[in-house]
């Protein structure tokens, strides 16, 4: 058995689907060959807690945790949000949104000294811990799992100093995402040399959707590509329940994670509203489902003007009661960001829902995660503002269940390849590559 150091911010108790990949790698790597040890964070201020997720963590992982110092509580202070406000889903407004002044001080000082990002104060004391973990365990390979990008440095500089060969995950792109700072040229310039060093220098890097390599190819085109690798997020089916199949006097469409800026369900909202109003269907049979984390602007949606007696809201709950949802659903529901840039990007979540084997009511560009849903034949697709579109998908599913013929034609042979088993099993063979 060899040992691989992985560097991750989200770790149990983290929830949301960041900490997901991770842990499931730890878990699946032990059947490969590598015994994880995780070097993490110790009191960490997360958009999202789940202390569920400790039992999840395999016997065999070795962990430590390193002291952070967070500038959350200070943002929250100067902004006047409330003690424990998550700071992803209210901070980052839909384009073209007003800030209030004190906002923009703030942003202006996130996009000029928090380089590469806000947990940039981690990469000293995580060398520091990691050169000692090296030491003590014999270490033949290092992962770092990014955002935030600080892992990615803190896995660089070991790197440097040890020689150790190293396999650079990322879940989303770096510079130039919706939720990284716009910086003026200085700054700019530091973090794009940060991000271009990190791709250099990484022996090998995975990224979680295409549109990550296709970024970092135009982003530098000099560097070769051949080391860049899909691993595409997954599901666990172990982690599915066993749900007793039972006739429902409601149809349950369910959305779950988080929902803020231009992800929001106004224009499900407005396809939904007309039906009722049309009277093609009956509010009454209606429970739209949205589990997990909400910004204001999405919050005060749900106070629909129509659709409120249907609205059911769940806070951000744990893991394995968000997946028994999805599997007491008749439907799901998926919203992309529908702006230039996102036609890449495939949220965590498709897979899961994927492996419910639930119908998907999908509104987002055309693109990866259309393609994904087509191929695999697990729902329909729209444009978020065809909103007669979007009807007519929200109607046949609806008449199809009150017809008792809601099923599924999925293609299930075609998703196995996203168990997070089988990903896992492709990052084990990166690790071998690389160590030798």
């Amino acid at each position: 058995m060899k040992n691989v150091l992985i560097i991750t911010y989200y770790f149990p108790p983290s929830g949301g689907p960041g900490v997901q990949r991770v842990l499931k790698f730890c878990t699946y790597l032990l059947q490969n060959g590598w015994r994880p040890v995780i070097l993490t964070v110790k009191d960490a201020d997360y958009p999202a807690r789940d202390e569920s997720l400790f039992k999840e963590i395999p016997e065999e992982a070795i962990i430590y945790r390193t002291p952070i110092l967070e500038p959350y509580t200070a943002y929250r202070m100067f902004t006047g949000k409330k003690k424990g406000t998550p700071v992803d889903v209210n901070t980052i407004p839909k384009p073209g949104e007003k800030r209030s002044f004190k906002e923009r001080i703030a942003e202006f000082i996130r996009a000029t000294f928090f380089i590469p990002d806000a947990r940039m104060g981690w990469i000293k004391p995580g060398v520091k811990q990691g050169l000692d973990i090296i030491r003590e365990h014999d270490i033949q390979a290092i992962y770092s799992s990014s955002p935030p990008y600080t892992c990615s440095l803190i896995a660089r500089n070991l790197k440097r100093k040890t020689g150790l060969p190293w396999v650079a995950g990322f879940r989303d792109p770096w510079r130039g995402f919706l939720s990284t700072p716009k910086r003026w040229w200085l700054p700019g310039l530091i973090d794009r040399h940060y991000e271009r060093s990190v791709f250099e220098e990484c022996d090998r890097m995975e990224v979680a959707w295409k549109g990550i390599l296709k970024d970092f190819h135009e982003k530098y085109p000099d560097i070769d590509t051949d080391k860049v690798h899909h691993l595409p997020n997954g599901f666990d089916s172990a982690d599915f329940p066993t749900v007793e199949v039972v006739v429902k006097e409601h149809f349950i469409v369910t959305y779950t994670g988080s929902m803020y800026g231009k992800r929001n369900p106004e224009t499900f909202f407005a396809a939904t509203a007309m039906l009722v109003e049309q009277g093609k269907v009956d509010l009454n049979d209606l429970r739209l489902q949205f589990i997990g984390r909400f910004g204001a602007e999405v919050r005060a949606m749900f106070d629909h003007p129509v659709l409120k007696p249907a609205i059911v809201v769940h806070d951000y709950m744990p893991h394995a009661d968000s997946v028994r949802h999805l599997f007491q659903s008749d439907a799901l529901l998926m919203v992309v960001d529908d702006f230039k840039g996102n036609e890449e990007i495939v949220p965590g979540k498709v897979y899961e829902y994927m492996g419910s084997g639930k119908p998907i009511i999908t509104l987002a560009p055309e693109g990866a995660v259309t393609q994904v849903i087509e191929e695999t034949r697990s729902g329909r697709c729209a444009r978020s503002n065809d909103i007669d579109a979007i009807a007519e998908i929200l109607l046949d599913f609806y008449t199809q269940w009150k017809e008792d013929r809601l099923g599924s034609s999925q293609d299930r042979e075609g998703i196995h390849q996203y168990e997070r088993s089988e990903i896992t099993r492709k990052l084990a063979g990166l690790l071998d590559e690389v160590s030798g």
